[in-house]
C-alpha cells in the first residue's frame, strides 16, 4: 500500500504538536510542585496554595487555569511567585495559555493554652522599649497599610496611661454597647477601640495595676472586632503589668519591637524584646523609627539619631529588621491632622515606606502560621 506525506529527513527530529500533547491535572501539580516558597523552602503545591485548577482543550493547545492563594494579601514577593508558577505551567508540553488568577486568605496560629479571639486570625502586639520612639504612629500607619492590601484591620490602643491612636485617627465618639458587646469605632476602615474614647482627652488615669490589667482585659476579650486579619495591639512602653496581661490572655502572634538608632533607646529595645522572649512570645522583626533625615531641599541624608543601631539589635537577637522610617515632617503633620500617612491615595515616598515594614510585617506571621501547618493532601480530580 502506498504511503502518503512529507518524508523526513534523517537528521530532523520528530516535531511534536502542543495540540496533541496530554495535559492533566497531575502535570500541572507537578510542574507547581517545582515552585518553591522562599521563606518556608517548601513548594506551594504542599503548602496549600493551590486551588481550582481548570483545563481547557483547544485547537491550539491547552488553556490552565488556577488560582494562586497567597497567604497575606499584603504579600512582599507576590509578583516573583506568580512570574514563577505561571513560567512552570507554561514550559509544559501541550500548553497554549496559562491565566493565574491570584488570591489571599490570611491564616491564622491557634493555641490551646491560651484565649484567641473569636474571628481573628492574627494578633500582633507592638510594643517599644521607651517612650517617645514613635510606636503609636508606626501602629496606625501599619494597620492603614495592611488595610490597603486588602486585609480586614483592627486597631487596640493598650497604652492605657497616654492613648495616642483617638488623635492618630482622630476619632473621639464613645463606642456603643450591644448586647453586652463594645462595638469598636471605625476609621480609615479600621476598627478601633482605645480607652481614650472612654475618658476625656485631658482626664490622668490614676489607677494601680490591677485595675489596669482589668480594663485591659476587658477592652480585649468583651469588644466585638468581628472577621479580622490582623488585630494590631499599641502596647505601652516598658516591660510592665499590660504587656504581661496581654501577653497571658491571648495567644499572640508576636511582637514588633520599634526603636530609634540611639545607644539610650536600644539598650531599653533590647530589654523589651528579652522580656517577650521570655514570656515564649515570637519577635516578628524590629522596626527602626526616625531611622535618618532626607533634606527636602537637597537630598543630603543625614543621620540625627546615629544609624544602625536596630541592625546591630536584630543580628544579636537573630530575628529580621522589618525596615528603616526616616525621620519625616508629613508623617508628623498627618499623625497631628489624624490623617495618617500610609492611608493617604498618592503613592508618596513616606507612604511606601510604611507599605515596606507593613508587607515584611505579614511575611513574618505568614512564616509562623505556615510553619506549623501540615502538608497538605491535594486531591487529583
Amino acid at each position: 500500500m502506498p504511503r502518503f506525506g512529507f518524508r523526513r529527513s534523517e537528521n530532523q527530529e520528530p516535531r511534536i504538536s502542543k495540540a496533541t500533547s496530554p495535559v492533566d491535572e497531575a502535570a500541572v501539580l507537578g510542574a507547581l510542585r517545582r515552585v518553591i516558597d522562599p521563606d518556608l523552602q517548601r513548594d506551594v503545591v504542599s503548602l496549600g496554595m493551590i486551588k481550582e485548577v481548570e483545563i481547557q482543550s483547544g485547537e491550539a493547545g491547552a488553556s490552565i487555569r488556577f488560582t494562586f492563594e497567597l497567604t497575606t494579601p499584603a504579600c512582599p514577593i507576590r509578583d516573583q511567585l506568580e512570574a514563577q508558577a505561571r513560567a512552570a505551567v507554561a514550559a509544559l508540553p501541550g500548553v497554549a495559555h496559562v491565566d493565574v488568577r491570584m488570591a489571599a486568605h490570611v491564616r491564622s496560629v491557634g493555641g490551646p493554652h491560651r484565649t484567641q479571639l473569636p474571628g481573628v486570625k492574627n494578633v500582633i502586639g507592638v510594643a517599644s522599649g521607651k517612650g517617645g520612639v514613635g510606636k503609636s504612629t508606626v501602629t496606625v500607619n501599619l494597620a492603614c497599610s495592611l488595610s490597603r492590601s486588602g486585609a480586614t484591620v483592627g486597631v487596640l490602643d493598650a497604652d492605657v496611661y497616654g492613648p495616642s491612636v483617638p488623635t492618630l485617627l482622630n476619632v473621639w465618639d464613645t463606642p456603643r454597647v450591644i448586647e453586652d458587646r463594645i462595638q469598636p469605632l471605625q476609621a480609615y476602615g479600621l476598627r478601633v477601640m482605645s480607652m481614650g474614647f472612654l475618658i476625656g482627652s485631658d482626664e490622668p488615669i490614676v489607677w494601680r495595676g490591677p485595675m489596669i490589667s482589668q480594663a485591659v482585659t476587658q477592652m480585649v476579650q468583651e469588644v466585638a472586632w468581628g472577621e479580622l486579619d490582623y488585630l494590631l495591639i499599641d502596647l505601652p512602653p516598658g516591660t510592665g503589668d499590660i504587656q504581661l496581661t496581654i501577653a497571658q490572655v491571648l495567644n499572640l502572634t508576636g511582637v514588633v519591637i520599634v526603636t530609634t538608632p540611639q545607644h539610650v533607646a536600644l539598650g531599653i529595645a533590647s530589654k523589651a524584646q528579652a522580656m517577650f522572649k521570655q514570656l515564649h512570645v515570637p519577635i516578628l522583626g524590629i522596626v527602626e523609627n526616625m531611622s535618618y533625615f532626607l533634606c527636602p531641599s537637597c537630598g543630603e541624608r543625614t543621620d540625627i539619631f546615629s544609624h544602625g543601631g536596630a541592625q546591630n539589635l536584630c543580628e544579636r537577637a537573630k530575628v529580621p529588621l522589618l525596615g528603616e522610617i526616616p525621620l519625616d515632617t508629613l508623617v508628623r503633620e498627618s499623625g497631628d491632622s489624624g490623617r495618617p500617612i500610609a492611608a493617604d491615595e498618592s503613592n508618596s515616598a513616606q507612604r511606601q515606606v510604611f507599605d515596606t515594614v507593613a508587607r515584611n510585617m505579614a511575611r513574618q506571621a505568614s512564616i509562623r502560621a505556615a510553619r506549623v501547618l501540615p502538608l497538605v493532601q491535594v486531591e487529583q480530580r
